[in-house]
């Protein structure tokens, strides 16, 4: 890219570009956590089961991660700076649509498409970072605040939408609007002008884009409704799902544009990565998803009281910019991951005996605001570097479906245990965040793998 910044530090410019892509990713954050919050206020008013409501978070989770590979893919060939401010306004509009819904399905369906725009947007946002900014210092601080902002936001999100809930669940969907417009006038003044792909006519892969998300829908939906319906059918759907799975690589080895080049996948590194970010976000979400409902419908908390208690999480939008930097630099992304998922559990397990007071929870909510820190940036930077730049987008896509996926399987499977209990109580919870503890503990055994990586080969995070 032209742009492409040469200095050894970030100069203003650099800064300003990068300022308005974290705005964007910031939304994202804010969007999603917000939601989380505002959940029981929806199901009240909307009359949605436990298995429907989940399906507020999972509609717009599939569809970010069945499309982001397509929009990788179109970031590449049809521009950056064209896919982000496009998207941006689809993404504008049908949040604004959401807040207007009286019916769960109009709800849910306004979720579908504004996670399609987050598809076309996001990977274009990250790979405008990785195009712009040289591998190296430059890079890795640039993903580092990337990543703590969208982190940040994910935390911020759960404060603001106690606030917004308290008013009106349907601010949870107009706040992002007027974000959304801030964020969109700067973009058009600041982003950079880059080139499409000299060869644009190659053509998108549609059909695998469907299939995917098809095959992730009906694995999804297996999870979901397996307390429900016979095992058969369980069977059926879940054997479904993986038989367009099978389509799917089958059709990125035959056609001639595919959404992802299967040689990627041979990146052992990029493959932990992403594994480990299913676990990471597939966890977490899972966990905001029962805590949110013990707090307010067993303890009956506030919408704020809520909010205000998950905040502390957000310990991770101080030190991801600033502690994560100088660890990865000093130990090395492996180390870092692992210990991110080490803190993980202890926070997870810490959690287990749903204490009742603020003070018997703060523990959990620290350590896990501590875990996020040290692994969500380091996971950004391993599934992107020694990645070559005409597959930025695509790396970047990877990495989104993987986040995007494991927070729909989290929150599935969470949803499925909490449904099959006769009605919710602390045995019921207690069950439901084993789920988010068993995840953590899959992802250490991940981690270890990066572990023998030295610390040498390593991307410096200084600058």
């Amino acid at each position: 890219m032209s742009s492409t910044v040469t200095q050894e530090r970030l100069t203003g410019r650099a800064w300003a570009v990068l300022f308005v892509l974290c705005g964007a990713i910031f939304l994202e954050g804010i969007d999603v956590s917000m939601m989380g919050v505002a959940l029981p206020s929806i199901r009240a008013e909307l009359g949605l089961a436990t298995g429907e409501l989940q399906w507020i978070v999972s509609a717009y989770a599939l569809s970010y991660g069945g499309f982001v590979l397509l929009g990788g893919r179109a970031a590449d060939l049809l521009g950056r700076r064209r896919m982000f401010v496009g998207w941006l306004v689809v993404f504008l509009l049908f949040s604004g649509l959401g807040g207007f819904a009286t019916e769960g399905w109009v709800l849910i369906l306004a979720r579908f498409v504004t996670g399609i725009a987050a598809a076309f947007m996001t990977p274009a946002g990250l790979s405008i970072i990785t195009t712009t900014y040289p591998e190296g210092p430059q890079r890795t601080k640039a993903l580092l605040v990337y990543a703590g902002t969208a982190a940040g936001g994910f935390s911020l999100g759960m404060v603001t939408g106690g606030l917004l809930t308290a008013i009106d669940w349907r601010w949870v969907f107009f706040a992002p609007v007027i974000v959304s417009a801030a964020i969109l006038v700067a973009a058009i003044a600041l982003l950079p002008r880059d080139t499409p792909s000299a060869q644009p006519r190659q053509g998108f892969d549609i059909t695998g884009a469907l299939t995917l998300t098809a095959s992730m829908l009906l694995l999804v939906a297996t999870v979901v409704r397996a307390p429900d319906v016979s095992s058969a059918q369980s069977l059926a759907t879940g054997l479904g799902g993986l038989v367009l799975l099978a389509a799917f690589v089958l059709i990125e080895r035959r056609v001639s544009s595919p959404l992802i080049r299967l040689g990627l996948l041979r990146n052992t590194a990029l493959i932990r990565a992403n594994v480990g970010a299913i676990l990471l976000i597939g966890s977490f979400v899972g966990f905001q998803f029962v805590t949110v409902l013990y707090l307010q419908e067993l303890r009956h908390w506030s919408e704020l009281e809520t909010g205000l208690a998950l905040m502390v999480i957000g310990i991770d939008s101080v030190l991801a910019p600033t502690l994560t930097p100088w660890l990865v630099n000093r130990f090395g992304n492996g180390r870092v991951v692992f210990g991110g998922f080490v803190l993980a559990v202890l926070a997870y397990a810490a959690f287990l005996p749903l204490g009742s007071t603020f003070a018997a929870m703060l523990p959990a909510f620290l350590l896990l605001g501590l875990a996020f820190a040290l692994a969500y940036g380091p996971l950004t930077i391993a599934a992107t570097e020694r990645v070559s730049e005409d597959e930025q987008g695509l790396a970047s896509g990877v990495l989104t479906t993987s986040f995007q996926f494991g927070s729909a399987l989290g929150l599935a499977v969470v949803a499925a245990v909490l449904t099959a209990a006769d009605e919710l109580t602390i045995d019921g919870f207690r069950n439901g965040l084993v789920v988010p503890l068993a995840a953590a503990v899959l992802g250490v055994l991940v981690a270890v793998g990066g572990l023998r990586i030295p610390v040498g080969k390593q991307v410096s995070a200084n600058g």
